[in-house]
């Protein structure tokens, strides 16, 4: 632990990372040092860290509903995205069969900054495409959008921001017919429902580990048979040929065991935490009338996601009195958080200038009480009436 620094004692970011259950900890300990040996080496020692690998790649792919070599391991649900859109488009365009990507506005920006490189530098042709206003992307904008150049659609399965669960598998069963390659970043979904991949319209799906109780440096692609990637990792003939690179098995085993434990918990985590969601979602508008604003779906969102635009106010400026009053929040992605621009979310959703610097991000974990959504909803109102009263004392000076 950093010298001087303590955690927060209400934890509301697990949007951004999770603490790992102490079950994953025990699961990658031996992997750590007695069983340190590389899964490519051909001797006993690298025999037993490849079965614990293969071990871990079985469990995903019984949980998910594939089979095992449809598990792709990579650093993180960011390399898993890359992964899926840079493979896809280069092999689709060395088979000639296309160089046009469509995706939407509000995905996560290991989707858009790298849609937009291989527009850039790369030659591929990008269409984003809009949402409303609750954060959903039209299925009817996406059809509408299809070439006879299109080779992958890629819409995220929930926003990480606002946490609108996007109409996905309605999305991928229009690129089954048109015979598209569909990718979703499911990194934010993963571990909310449970799973049968072989019987939906999903070629290439990207989780991150870290969200649901997992370790940190390690991520999932997973890749339907068939679907043709070009490694955008090269080296060694790791992950299928799909990922070059020393597997780092602690890593993974620890993947797999938070994996497994989080669909073994899921139906009492998800109840215990929408109904938190959803006491924020009632009482901290209700606590600041005409200041705080739900952001997202109504019904169709993240059932531990509560988000906010605050209007008038900094996010960032929010976030570091809540963090004074013990609280850990996000202004919305953690990748972006201390940015100061306005949300590019909030903004796709039509908001207006007062509102898109203001948005604050709450996602609830297992470890969260009733205490801890009484404790926010005290603190916000009285950090709002706190930086109305320095903004209006700043005014005064400055008249």
């Amino acid at each position: 632990m950093t010298r001087g620094l303590q955690p927060n004692p209400i934890y509301l970011d697990h949007g951004a990372t999770t603490p790992v259950h102490p079950a994953v900890v025990e699961a990658m300990a031996p992997y750590w040092g007695e069983h340190y040996g590389n899964p490519s080496s051909h001797h006993r020692s690298g025999a037993v860290a490849a079965r614990a690998v293969e071990t871990a790649r079985e469990t995903f792919a019984e949980l998910l509903g594939v089979e095992p070599a449809a598990v792709v391991f990579t650093a993180c649900g960011s390399e898993s995205n890359n992964l899926a859109l840079r493979g896809a488009l280069f092999a689709a365009r060395e088979a000639g069969r296309g160089h046009h990507l469509i995706t939407t506005a509000i995905e996560h920006s290991a989707v858009l900054a790298t849609a937009r490189q291989l527009r850039d530098h790369f030659g591929f042709e990008l269409t984003v495409l809009p949402v409303d206003t609750s954060g959903r992307v039209r299925p009817e904008d996406v059809a509408a959008a299809i070439r006879s150049e299109t080779a992958l659609i890629s819409v995220m399965a929930a926003n990480n921001e606002i946490g609108a669960i996007q109409p996905w598998m309605e999305i991928g069963a229009l690129a089954r017919e048109r015979g598209i390659v569909f990718h979703s970043d499911a990194v934010q979904l993963a571990a909310t429902r449970r799973w049968n991949l072989a019987a939906e319209p999903v070629d290439l799906m990207s989780i991150g580990p870290h969200k649901f109780y997992g370790p940190k440096g390690v991520g999932v692609l997973v890749v339907r048979p068939g679907v043709e990637l070009l490694p955008t990792l090269t080296g060694g003939g790791h992950e299928g040929g799909l990922r070059a690179g020393t597997t780092n098995v602690p890593l993974v085993v620890g993947a797999a065991e938070a994996f497994r434990l989080a669909m073994t918990e899921l139906d009492e985590r998800l109840a215990h935490v929408r109904r938190l969601r959803d006491r924020l979602l009632s009482e901290l508008p209700a606590a600041l009338p005409g200041r705080c604003l739900v952001t997202g779906h109504p019904t169709a969102r993240l059932p531990h996601h509560a988000s906010f635009a605050m209007r008038g106010l900094s996010g960032n400026d929010l976030l570091m009195h809540l963090d004074q009053a013990g609280i850990a929040a996000s202004s919305g992605s953690a990748c972006a958080s201390g940015d100061p621009k306005p949300s590019a979310i909030l903004e796709a959703l039509g908001l207006g200038p007062e509102w898109t610097l203001g948005g604050l991000r709450l996602t609830l974990g297992r470890q969260n009480s009733d205490a801890d959504i009484d404790a926010v909803v005290t603190a916000l109102p009285a950090i709002v009436a706190r930086l109305d009263a320095i903004e209006e004392r700043f005014a005064v000076a400055h008249a």
